[in-house]
């Protein structure tokens, strides 16, 4: 690899030295043979039918950096693409330009069987820039704000089992598995939910319910969903709450706003921000002291450009600066919503309709098929306010709601949320959130006028029954809480609550936590005071003390945790209670992390230990507790794993989960033994394979590409990744394939010769692993596979020989193989010696 970058330097140096002996400047539309005309006849050798590093345009936007090859006869061929990190074309879209290059293309305008709308191509010696040009060159089509789906459709199905299992001395073993599938047919997406479920209770038997079977759309802005579905509240920033029971799982179909296909584009902040310069100008705009843009200013009254700024609503800092020196400084709001991305479409919408039915149920006696309808809206009333209302039938009762979410400024935000249903009763429910430089206080108030004497409930055998906790009266919640900001590293909370109803009381919630350094190491330590209505402590109020202290030990990832306190005990008396818990991470291990503790109270000693774990297959959680006031022993387990099927591949992983949107199935081969390699695509995607089928999750919808390198550096320069990166354009649920092939490589150097022992120059030289070009005097230099040591030599797109090396002939330096002269026979499979 050394001595290929050495290569690549001398070329690149002998390209800026040829720039300099033009005699003029090159018109861009002069043919190669014109451009090359004032070169000196010594260096024209070095530019034909040799590697150059160039810059590929297409349609005047950056392709990428690329290695190519002309020929006098004025002909490119494509070598490989180095550098693509400067572009912003598509992966896909490279991928194609690329595939045709490597073919051979004639310069100049394309006459005949243009691919792609070509026009024409043209290399530039002068700045070493090949430019194609297309029909769409000048076409400024408006800017979609929506991505399309993928043209043919995707394929696949994510099955997801999550096994969740409680049980202990003198309990029977309950538990539940909830079945999640999510599949593709062209551009729809399928939805599945089977639930599974073992009571408490020694008699419970399995009970199941199938809770969705629905398959949906996504149109630009919209999406319709038919089958069986629960309703849900997709596409809308506030869900306006109502009373009385949601409705059950339906047949019908659903209808509304969706943001699933909304690119996320750069917006600007509603409201603009405005500068006056007097001069040229610089303006900085700080966030919390940071530095996140800058950009320079004319004079006069103009607006910043806001829309490289992070989303949000948030406070800034502005900086007018004027020959190094700052000028003015302003406080700004950034009112960019996450919520709300297009201000011009200021309503959003769901529409359902269907009957409550059951399919597949054992879970109760079957329900009365009733009728069952809603709509829900958002409408954009300010930029400070969205306000909703919903409204739906849930079997005979009609429930009413409405919100209202108001920034009432800067710092401040209010929601409002008023319900009603007939014959049962009304809501209210009241936030408020106000943030000021160190403290930040949070107001809430929820109101209810209840009569549920007439409510009823269905047992499993059919029976109605009147509901055990029938209400007739008014029940409220207030509660109050503070957050203080002492120093950057101390803070000082406090909540107070009060309610009247069912159940009445006042809490009261007080700490002080602190973040530093002790004997060492990373330390948090606190005080916490609590006064609250007593539960399980012989009708006396629960009031005590804690300390905490909590310690990061000197190895890695392991910390110690340990409290000591002062509560109500069970008998309405007081208590001391202490407790000590050890917690480890692990790296690159099934255990991903172990948690073992002790407490200490007035009945005697509690052990519990707990543990996250994660394998190739199956992951999930697992703790086992003794209690200190029975001594005995209890324990649960939660288990995932996922099934992928695509393109006509099975996976069973632990990387999948019920929120994976779509995903890839990779097939790893390699020649390296213990290799990891690393998946990497730009939306923050990171994952490591390993030899043998692989599962990483993906975006849906928004097309992507993920790229591939051996994640052991050290091994880099003994290994060869084929292919480097993998395209995808999946609809949710879709399920791509890729096979990625990881070669031990050495790298060859020799000289290739023709019969008469005259050096080849402007051979390609060819291998599984990458392709070089012999130079002027025949030396080329290129990676092989060490276990497929064959190399082809071709020239103008014709095979002229082929080589089988034997490894153990040749002098071998670290990973450079020394082959020296080879003689090119045509039409010969050549075994060298």
């Amino acid at each position: 690899m050394y001595i290929r970058l050495c290569i690549m330097s001398a070329l690149s140096l002998s390209s800026v030295l040829s720039c300099k002996l033009f005699a003029a400047p090159l018109q861009a539309s002069s043919s190669l043979l014109e451009q090359a005309r004032g070169m000196p006849a010594e260096f024209s050798e070095y530019f034909f039918n040799a590697p150059l590093a160039a810059k590929i345009l297409l349609n005047n936007q950056l392709l990428s950096e690329a290695l190519l090859s002309v020929t006098i006869d004025e002909r490119v061929t494509l070598l490989e693409l180095t550098d693509s990190s400067g572009s912003d074309l598509p992966a896909n879209e490279r991928q194609r330009w690329a595939d045709f290059l490597r073919l051979g293309v004639p310069l100049g305008i394309c006459e005949r069987n243009c691919p792609s709308q070509l026009l024409a191509v043209h290399y530039n010696l002068e700045t070493s820039t090949l430019s194609i040009i297309t029909e769409t060159a000048e076409r400024t089509a408006d800017e979609s704000r929506y991505m399309d789906l993928p043209v043919d459709g995707s394929h696949g199905l994510l099955l997801n089992n999550s096994l969740s299992l409680s049980g202990g001395q003198g309990q029977p073993l309950s538990g539940s598995s909830i079945l999640r599938s999510t599949s593709s047919l062209g551009n729809w997406t399928q939805s599945a939910s089977l639930l599974l479920s073992r009571g408490s209770s020694a008699d419970s038997g399995l009970l199941h319910n199938l809770r969705e079977l629905y398959s949906q759309r996504e149109l630009s802005g919209r999406f319709v969903r038919v089958g069986y579905f629960m309703p849900d509240s997709q596409g809308l920033s506030r869900q306006a709450r109502t009373l009385g029971r949601s409705a059950d799982s339906l047949a019908g179909v659903m209808y509304g706003s969706s943001d699933s296909l909304a690119i996320d584009s750069p917006q600007p902040s509603v409201y603009p921000i405005y500068v006056t310069a007097n001069r040229q100008a610089a303006v900085e705009i700080y966030r919390n002291g940071v530095l996140i843009s800058t950009q320079a200013v004319a004079p006069g009254l103009q607006t910043l450009d806001t829309r490289r700024l992070p989303g949000g609503i948030y406070d800034v800092e502005v900086r007018l600066v004027e020959d190094g020196q700052v000028i003015s400084t302003t406080q700004e709001l950034v009112f960019k919503p996450n919520n709300w991305r297009n201000p011009d479409e200021r309503w959003r919408y769901n529409l359902y309709a269907g009957q409550e039915t059951e399919l597949l149920s054992n879970w109760q006696a079957q329900r009365e098929r009733s009728l069952s309808a809603g709509a829900a809206v958002n409408y954009l009333m300010h930029p400070r306010l969205v306000t909703g209302l919903s409204v739906r039938q849930v079997q005979d009762k009609i429930q009413y709601g409405t919100s209202a979410d108001w920034m009432v400024g800067n710092k401040s935000s209010f929601y409002a949320n008023l319900s009603h249903t007939p014959g049962q009763g009304s809501g209210l429910d009241l936030y408020n959130n106000i943030n000021f430089e160190y403290v930040s206080l949070g107001l809430s108030h929820s109101r209810s006028w209840l009569d549920t004497r007439n409510a009823y409930q269905q047992l499993a055998n059919g029976d109605r029954v009147r509901s055990t906790s029938s209400y007739n009266g008014q029940t409220s919640n207030t509660g109050v809480s503070v957050n203080y900001r002492l120093s950057n590293s101390t803070n000082l909370s406090g909540r107070i609550t009060h309610s009247q109803g069912p159940s009445n009381g006042t809490s009261l919630d007080l700490s002080w936590s602190r973040r530093g350094q002790l004997f060492g190491s990373d330390a948090n330590w606190g005080v916490a005071l609590f006064d609250r209505p007593g539960s399980g402590t012989a009708n006396e109020r629960d009031r005590g003390i804690d300390l905490s202290l909590s310690l990061a030990l000197g190895g890695p990832r392991q910390s110690l945790y340990g409290t000591i306190g002062k509560r109500s005990a069970r008998d309405g008396g007081s208590e001391t209670n202490t407790s000590l818990n050890y917690s480890r991470r692990f790296e690159d291990f099934f255990l991903q992390s172990v948690s073992l503790g002790a407490s200490q109270d007035s009945y005697g000693t509690g052990l519990n230990g707990q543990t996250v774990f994660a394998g190739k297959h199956l992951s999930g959680t697992g703790y086992l507790q003794r209690s200190s006031y029975q001594g005995q022993l209890s324990g649960g387990l939660n288990l995932d794993s996922s099934l992928a099927i695509g393109a006509g591949k099975v996976v069973l992983s632990s990387q999948a989960d019920s929120y994976s949107a779509a995903g890839m199935i990779i097939d790893v081969e390699s020649d390296l033994e213990q290799i990891a390699l690393r998946a990497d695509d730009l939306s923050g995607l990171g994952a490591t394979l390993h030899p043998g089928r692989n599962f990483i999750p993906v975006a849906a919808y928004k097309p992507g590409h993920i790229s591939f390198e051996l994640a052991d550096h050290s091994a880099e320069a003994a290994g060869a990744v084929e292919p480097k990166q993998a395209s995808y354009h999946l609809n949710k649920g879709g399920v791509a394939y890729q096979r990625i092939l990881v070669m031990k490589t050495v790298t060859v150097l020799g000289r290739l010769l023709n019969p008469q022992g005259e050096p080849l120059k402007g051979h390609h030289i060819i291998n599984h692993a990458s392709r070089g070009m012999s130079e002027v005097d025949g030396f080329f230099s290129l990676e092989m596979r060490a276990s497929a040591p064959t190399l082809d030599v071709s020239y103008n797109n014709q095979l002229r020989c082929q080589f089988r090396l034997d490894l153990d002939k040749y002098r071998q330096e670290d990973d450079v193989l020394m082959v020296g002269d080879l003689l090119c026979v045509p039409n010969d499979l050549v075994s060298a010696k």
